[in-house]
């Protein structure tokens, strides 16, 4: 009830938001393409991809939301719920929002949130997380607008194994005086 009254006041401004159609993915896939990239979120764990958009969409599809103006998509909002065993509470995760640049004035950021916010409230849900790069000055403004406090800073690692090439199972580079297994023999 709450998702048809939030829907039908967004269409008075011409922004609709609505939970995500199967007809959606392509389109929120693009748009995260083209804001979701290496020099824009250099996080290498959080990787956008065709797959990220499905699996939200298969296991949580009440929690993917899209922002349409005009019946194209110009914003996104993917998430999931959290519940952990022998706990009372239930946990929200929006784990991606994404606008189109071009639409960055018009309020459709706040407005998925919003409508996020009450699916959460329907739910059941205590708490809502969302994680972004330190120095996303914006995203960081953007979730304190939203009522977000208690930034905690998180330090993420990264291994590039790029310029190593393929190896096989159980077998080390000879040049480095490593280990070879051979036939269940180890030979220096």
């Amino acid at each position: 009830m709450l998702h048809e009254k939030t829907e039908s006041k967004e269409k008075k401004h011409g922004i609709i938001i609505k939970e995500m159609e199967l007809d959606d993915l392509s389109p929120v896939f693009h748009l995260g393409e083209r804001l979701f990239t290496a020099d824009v979120v250099p996080n290498l764990y959080r990787t956008w991809d065709q797959y990220e958009v499905v699996n939200y969409f298969l296991s949580d599809s009440e929690y993917c939301l899209v922002a349409k103006w005009n019946e194209q998509v110009v914003g996104f909002a993917l998430g999931t719920t959290i519940s952990k065993p022998r706990s009372a509470w239930k946990y929200a995760y929006l784990v991606w929002l994404g606008v189109d640049p071009a639409y960055h004035q018009e309020g459709i950021g706040e407005k998925l949130f919003e409508h996020f916010k009450a699916i959460m409230l329907e739910e059941g849900v205590r708490i809502i997380f969302v994680d972004t790069e330190a120095d996303n000055l914006s995203a960081l403004g953007f979730f304190r607008k939203m009522g977000f406090g208690s930034p905690r800073q998180h330090i993420y690692l990264s291994l590039n194994l790029s310029g190593q090439g393929p190896r096989r199972h159980g077998a080390r580079s000879p040049s480095s005086g490593a280990r070879r297994v051979s036939h269940g023999k180890t030979e220096l």
